[in-house]
């Protein structure tokens, strides 16, 4: 039996509750395990040390639960980052795919069931680079690049309850925080040269171990209290989003999910924003640019995942019906056609 339909076994109680209470959280502290390993005590009435929940945590990374331990970075305040789009013909459609890839900015593809196709997300460390990596592409390609940058975050974050029987995301929750903040497109994140140290050694997640402030100190000749307080601040800043163990939401079940942009009048953007974003089941919700000039009215982009289609599609009409009574396009993703992170390095050695 596959890992994808049996990851639930030989989970206990304890398991349960750090995979789905410390996909962000986890303490900045010299000893994070010891401080975990007391509240996990308390919540569930099992004794444990600190050895046990880094075990359990090792072993729920092995096992592919967890893609990492660590933090989840911010690429569009570190740097500066658009989604983007073509219309690659389907007969270069490979060859089109290729050269989009070869970027190294470029750090996510995906192929649409859209007129728009390709959509894929460039990263850099200003706007002038990005820009820059656009007007390559479409050089390049022959392809007209729809630009579409992030202008407002009402709700991003893919940190949702696993370890149950939810047909799509946050189910059983009756709804999250949402904060609305503006992203410039001349972001940067204006690092100390510690904190971009820093954030090079850690974009891969933490080191396993007791100690993994220390550890990542010890990586970069620091000490491990200039560390612990560089990282409050990228908390705090939006550079890191949060501190966690990093579910596979793919191998834990949520395998569906659907991209779909809505034509919301201007001076509604927010109210609505912010009451589509507060939604549990809304996984991502954001502003980017219309471009009526290239045929683009959206203006409103959700996320929606779950664990099928059907439950996807249902809480999409339930978003169409009940809060967001506008003309609306469903994008649906049939290929990955390229996934890594943001490539920092680069990004930083640009600003």
């Amino acid at each position: 039996m596959s890992l994808e339909a049996d990851w639930r076994a030989d989970l206990d109680t304890v398991d349960a509750t750090l995979i789905d209470e410390y996909q962000s959280g986890v303490p900045v502290t010299a000893d994070p395990f010891a401080a975990m390993a007391a509240d996990l005590t308390a919540a569930t009435g099992v004794d444990l040390t600190a050895a046990d929940v880094l075990d359990r945590v090792q072993r729920l990374s092995d096992r592919g639960i967890f893609r990492r331990f660590g933090p989840v970075l911010n690429p569009p305040v570190i740097g500066s980052s658009t989604l983007a789009a073509v219309r690659a013909p389907p007969d270069r459609f490979d060859e089109v795919a290729a050269t989009i890839n070869s970027h190294r900015q470029v750090n996510h593809n995906y192929r649409r069931d859209h007129e728009w196709n390709m959509w894929f997300v460039v990263t850099a460390g200003s706007r002038e680079l990005r820009d820059s990596i656009l007007a390559d592409i479409e050089a390049e390609t022959g392809c007209e690049v729809l630009d579409l940058p992030m202008m407002t975050d009402y709700y991003i974050d893919l940190e949702f309850p696993v370890v149950n029987d939810d047909r799509f995301a946050r189910e059983s929750l009756e709804s999250t925080t949402v904060d609305a903040t503006r992203i410039s497109e001349e972001a940067t994140g204006d690092l100390s040269p510690l904190e971009a140290d820093l954030l090079l050694a850690i974009q891969g997640g933490f080191p396993l171990s007791r100690t993994p402030y220390g550890d990542v100190a010890d990586s970069i000749g620091a000490d491990v209290s200039d560390v612990i307080s560089a990282i409050d601040r990228l908390l705090q800043n939006g550079c890191i989003k949060r501190i966690g163990c990093v579910v596979n939401h793919v191998v834990t079940g949520f395998k569906n999910n659907c991209m779909v942009v809505w034509d919301v009048p201007d001076e509604k953007l927010d109210e609505w924003g912010e009451t589509v974003g507060s939604l549990p089941y809304v996984t991502l919700c954001y502003h980017r640019p219309r471009r009526p000039d290239q045929g683009w009215p959206y203006n409103l982009f959700t996320m929606v995942h779950g664990r099928e289609a059907e439950a996807v599609d249902a809480k999409i009409d339930e978003l169409a019906a009940d809060y967001l009574p506008v003309d609306h396009e469903r994008l649906y993703s049939t290929a990955t056609l390229k996934q890594t992170g943001a490539q920092y390095e680069q990004l930083l050695a640009d600003q």
